[in-house]
């Protein structure tokens, strides 16, 4: 792979190019210098003396002015371009211009862009900025760019992708754990404990105990044989009453609020399987800014009438 990066093949580069613009000003020349034929009897012969088919001959006409004048304005362009811009292998033109510099400055614009619009933000509490309408409408931006696609775009969420507006957290629902989720991501695991709880029927046990947690249909002599193997192997992350603990991401099971499916079946599922659910930090794609605007509109679409109040 060394011979690929080389200085021969800048020079190779660098001279296919030369040898290209000189071709086409020999044949520009040549153009311009055009011949007049004439035949045996002295006449002007505009053909090129080339015959096919018995009577079908080649017209030796010179390039109209106009067309000839565009190849060379073209020419000239290129000879200009060379000299201004990189083209001729390793020489980097008289302007030093590459794309790399060009997005540097691209980015540098938009980032004084940027910090004006956020200045008017800056020292504001995530309370008042969820009362801000212009605060908002970024906000909302930035979450249909980049968390729309998971949480969908009024944010309620689908299956395996928590709703956003009605309150339940995995791991906190302040402004400040908010922030942390968006910046650092999510990485929630609750591992595959169908060895742990026993036969497939003590599974069931277990899932009808969890479902009447929620006061959701269940059968109530399944539920209480699974009881006391819900607090031997579940009980350590969901807590004996089954509300979860934010500090490790452990779902409240008591508030009928599903994330992976609702029923026997899904429990069951969940028990046998177990769960893995990611969501990426988005600390490399947004700012700190952007990240506490939109954090300041997800705390906001949970708690509405705090928002009303700061307004």
């Amino acid at each position: 792979m060394s011979d690929f990066v080389s200085s021969g093949w800048a020079w190779y580069v660098a001279a296919l190019v030369v040898a290209g613009l000189l071709y086409c000003a020999f044949v520009l020349i040549g153009a311009a210098r055009h011949k007049v034929i004439y035949d045996a009897q002295g006449n002007v012969d505009k053909t090129t003396g080339h015959v096919w088919d018995g009577d079908l001959q080649e017209l030796n006409n010179p390039l109209p002015r106009w067309w000839l004048m565009l190849f060379i304005i073209t020419l000239v362009f290129a000879v200009a371009y060379f000299f201004f811009y990189p083209g001729l292998g390793i020489y980097q033109g008289s302007l030093k211009w590459s794309a790399t510099g060009q997005l540097q400055n691209e980015i540098a614009r938009a980032k004084l862009e940027q910090d004006k619009i956020f200045g008017q933000f800056a020292g504001k509490s995530h309370e008042e900025l969820a009362s801000d309408p212009a605060a908002m409408a970024i906000g909302q931006r930035l979450f249909l760019n980049n968390c729309a696609a998971c949480h969908g775009s009024d944010a309620k969420g689908s299956k395996s992708f928590p709703n956003l507006t009605d309150g339940d957290w995995l791991h906190g629902g302040s402004p400040e754990k908010i922030v942390e989720t968006i910046a650092q991501g999510r990485q929630g695991q609750m591992p595959p404990l169908a060895a742990a709880v026993g036969s497939p029927e003590e599974v069931r046990q277990v899932a009808h105990h969890v479902l009447s947690l929620s006061g959701s249909g269940h059968n109530p002599v399944l539920a209480a044989q699974g009881r006391e193997k819900f607090k031997a192997v579940c009980a350590a992350c969901h807590g004996a009453d089954g509300k979860g603990n934010q500090a490790i991401g452990a779902p409240n099971l008591t508030d009928k609020i599903w994330l992976h499916g609702w029923g026997e079946e899904a429990i069951v599922r969940a028990i046998n399987n177990g769960i893995v659910n990611v969501m990426p930090a988005q600390s490399p794609r947004l700012s700190d800014d952007q990240i506490k605007v939109v954090a300041s509109y997800v705390w906001g679409l949970s708690n509405t009438t705090k928002v009303a109040d700061a307004k």
